[in-house]
């Protein structure tokens, strides 16, 4: 059952003081092939990303976000230096807001609003990408995945905000 925004912790959950911002946008054109770096991308509502593979008409999975802060987690605890952002293959990578957060809840990026719909578990592929442990090593950290709820573009530096608190 939903916390309502009434108790004390449903208001603090649905509290969002800060904004987030876009650091990296990425295009997976075709399944197994790199993922295209873009400082902008148009979005389609009901749809995805132009030019991402999930971008014709996803539903649930438009668009794919993980959070910045979670990249060095998941290198420390794949034993790595570092996990470039195009690796895990996810569409945006955005710093300072708790995407967990946005679960059920509308945000705007850019031009564009979208709707959290559920985490974004990591894939096996993720052991092959990432070598073993990888897959355990993103457990936790993969991010949310939205709907897209209209049309606009985002790009790189972008805001992330959420939106007031109605049902999503």
């Amino acid at each position: 059952m939903p916390l309502s925004a009434d108790s004390a912790l449903g208001a603090l959950m649905a509290t969002l003081p800060r904004a987030g911002q876009v650091q990296w946008i990425g295009l997976r054109p075709a399944r197994d092939v790199p993922m295209v770096e873009v400082r902008q991308a148009q979005v389609i509502a009901g749809k995805g990303l132009v030019g991402d593979r999930y971008g014709s008409g996803s539903g649930k999975r438009g668009i794919t976000l993980i959070q910045a802060e979670h990249l060095p987690a998941i290198a420390a605890l794949g034993g790595l230096a570092e996990v470039p952002a195009a690796l895990l293959r996810r569409n945006v990578v955005v710093s300072g807001i708790p995407l967990v957060a946005l679960k059920g809840r509308r945000f705007r990026i850019g031009q564009a609003v979208f709707e959290g719909t559920q985490p974004c578990d990591p894939c096996s592929r993720m052991e092959a990408a990432l070598g073993p442990g990888g897959y355990n090593a993103m457990r936790g950290h993969g991010g949310l995945c939205a709907r897209v709820l209209s049309d606009g573009v985002i790009a790189v530096g972008d805001e992330l905000v959420a939106l007031a608190d109605e049902p999503a």
